[in-house]
């Protein structure tokens, strides 16, 4: 892989369009943190990405998971509503 000196000027840019001047006032990472704030990156290990071909079914299944673990926990609430516990 050839790697592009600073200086190349081989690009597909006009003329008119001079990068050193329209970024000279720039910020880098001006809006890093807005985007942290409304993003939550999670990691998969390689065997969990084998299994989900894209980022909607990691979504669709997670959701499924939500609404088993509350109706596994509603089920084991309404059995202690009946149970006799003496004291």
């Amino acid at each position: 892989m050839n790697k592009k000196s600073k200086d190349d000027k081989s690009d597909d840019l006009r003329s008119e369009y001079d990068l050193r001047e329209l970024l000279k006032n720039g910020v880098q990472g001006k809006y890093a943190d807005r985007f942290h704030e409304g993003t939550n990156l999670v990691l998969l290990d390689s065997d969990v990405m084998k299994t989900f071909p894209n980022d909607e079914a990691v979504n669709r299944s997670l959701r499924l998971v939500i609404k088993l673990t509350k109706l596994t926990m509603s089920e084991k609430k309404s059995a202690h509503k009946g149970a006799y516990f003496p004291t």
